[in-house]
């Protein structure tokens, strides 16, 4: 992608991991809760999906890209200010 390129948000949901995701390695991405994540990108969702596949090696993975910030309660503690940019 072109260095101006708009990010995007992705929502990302692992079943059965047989490896830890570690948060750190990829930037802009926050745990909501277990086994689900939101990532911002400026990578395709083809590119954050295999990343994802290849550290994780989960039974199940769903990664849908976001038109909007999502609307939630109850997830991991700051999750909702990381999103808001705070």
């Amino acid at each position: 992608m072109p260095d101006d390129a708009p990010s995007s948000l992705y929502l990302i949901y692992l079943r059965s991991p047989r490896h830890s995701l570690r948060v750190s390695e990829f930037a802009g991405m926050r745990q909501l809760d277990e086994g689900l994540y939101v990532l911002r990108s400026d990578q395709s969702r083809s590119k954050v999906y295999h990343a994802i596949k290849r550290a994780a090696q989960p039974a199940g993975l769903l990664v849908a890209p976001l038109a909007d910030d999502p609307k939630f309660m109850g997830m991991a503690p700051g999750a909702l200010a990381w999103l808001r940019g705070a």
